[in-house]
């Protein structure tokens, strides 16, 4: 390995650094653009992360579906980020959920916590798989109260459409029916 190459290696954190991190962003910058700085921030991380999860694989492509989905579970569950569960819902849109996702906190002091960072992270890692881009939407947070942290994934037109209708109103599991 060349000297002014760096391999990728992770390193743990507490899970409060998310809180902590959201909030201090939010008082310098607001919080439209603190979601969308940790979002791009998580992109890029999930985007170099890849490797780690492809590590030993010669083409994760061509693992069958579940495989892939227990290799990805296993990869956040090593990591600290708690378990996460795929469901397909359909062509367009799949979901990710998980019970205790390390970046959703119920004692939240802010108003509109989210996962934006491990959004952009789950983004950045599937864009990076998949060789093209795959959006994710946080469709409910467990730090807004909400059983579960639950991820949509796809196309940018799919998770266009979908957080459209749940703009109006329509609940979650019609407006993936919908899609």
């Amino acid at each position: 390995m060349s000297a002014t190459v760096e391999a990728v290696r992770d390193v743990a954190i507490p899970r409060s650094t998310f809180a902590r991190l959201r909030r201090e962003l939010v008082k310098e910058v607001g919080p439209l653009p603190a979601i969308h700085a940790l979002n791009a921030a998580g992109f890029s991380v999930g985007a170099a992360a890849a490797s780690g999860f492809a590590e030993g694989v010669a083409d994760v492509g061509s693992l069958p579906e579940d495989a892939f989905w227990a290799r990805m579970t296993a990869f956040f569950l090593r990591r600290g980020w708690g378990t996460l569960t795929h469901r397909g819902s359909g062509d367009a849109v799949g979901i990710l959920t998980s019970s205790d996702w390390a970046e959703a906190a119920h004692d939240s002091e802010e108003d509109h916590p989210s996962c934006s960072f491990g959004a952009g992270f789950l983004a950045g890692l599937l864009t990076e798989l998949a060789g093209g881009p795959i959006a994710v939407l946080e469709v409910s947070c467990r730090g807004r109260g909400d059983e579960v942290c639950r991820f949509a994934f796809g196309s940018e037109a799919a998770i266009h459409g979908l957080y459209g209708r749940l703009l109006d109103g329509v609940q979650l599991e019609r407006a993936l029916a919908d899609l």
